[in-house]
């Protein structure tokens, strides 16, 4: 799923090309991608876009007449900036925009189709989309304590809960906690203050890092390489790889479609955290350690 540095970046190639634009026509291939009726999207049609938003993980065209255009890429959802007029790709196309210069088009691949797209009217119907998560990067270190704080929840679940921070998602919270020296199951209200403020540098120093790597992979073009899954990350996708810091084979735990990534020398002294799936097969033969883990791959 994109997430903050990959929004930033989308919204910036965005602003060069549709800023103070019309939006000329909107195409809809997909009919779930669409999810509001009132007012209907061709309202949005001949409006300017005044300005571009994030809006957590959301992007938001700002357009004439109090209106509001807000698209939600989730998981599989990209945008491309092709020639005008570009067609809608049959297997993975769900909308296209076009603009005077050029046409945007939003592409889904997979099955499960959940990228979205609302448009609304005024302020207040633009805030009730609004996760509502604390901008790390704008916050104070107390206004993140108390955030962090406020539940009793790992840090992994606090980290990807866009009620409690906005924009981080599954693969930029594992480098996070990597570059923080966090464990992942780590309870919020068992912190140290120490832990707090590293935790709290880390997410602003990691996310300000990857928005500048972007930017620079970039250039002048449209971000068309946009994954979870980056070669230079440490740990995030690097399951069995050596961790950048300390030479020890990344380790997972697997949860539903997602998986944490996580460096057990590096952030949790030396200690597997049990995989559900794995511990659950193994039961009392399951690998404590990494030395432990070691002794077992030599059998």
């Amino acid at each position: 799923m994109p997430e903050f540095p990959d929004v930033t970046v989308y919204i910036e190639a965005l602003s060069e090309r549709v800023l103070n634009q019309p939006i000329q026509k909107i195409r809809i291939g997909s009919p779930f991608v669409l999810r509001s009726f009132d007012p209907p999207i061709s309202a949005a049609e001949g409006k300017k876009v005044l300005a571009l938003r994030r809006l957590g993980k959301r992007i938001v065209f700002e357009l004439k007449d109090e209106l509001f255009l807000i698209v939600h890429l989730m998981i599989a959802g990209r945008f491309h900036w092709k020639l005008k007029g570009a067609k809608i790709a049959r297997k993975y196309g769900q909308a296209a925009f076009d603009f005077p210069d050029g046409t945007l088009l939003l592409t889904e691949a997979g099955t499960k189709k959940r990228a979205s797209i609302h448009l609304v009217r005024g302020e207040a119907a633009l805030r009730e989309h609004d996760p509502g998560g604390l901008e790390v990067l704008k916050a104070s270190l107390d206004q993140f304590r108390e955030a962090l704080t406020y539940e009793n929840h790992t840090l992994k679940r606090s980290l990807t809960d866009p009620h409690i921070f906005s924009g981080i998602g599954n693969a930029y919270s594992d480098e996070i906690l990597h570059h923080a020296r966090l464990s992942p199951i780590r309870l919020t209200r068992q912190m140290t203050e120490p832990e707090i403020e590293r935790l709290y540098h880390a997410i602003r120093d990691s996310l300000n890092e990857w928005v500048g790597r972007l930017r620079k992979e970039r250039k002048e073009g449209f971000p068309e390489k946009v994954t979870a899954f980056r070669p230079d990350m440490a740990v995030h996708g690097k399951y069995g790889k050596p961790c950048p810091v300390c030479g020890s084979p990344v380790q997972r735990i697997v949860h539903a479609e997602n998986e944490t990534n996580y460096c057990a020398k590096c952030q949790t002294g030396g200690k597997l955290l049990a995989d559900r799936s794995l511990s659950r097969l193994l039961k009392d033969d399951w690998p404590r350690t990494l030395e432990e883990l070691e002794e077992i791959k030599k059998l």
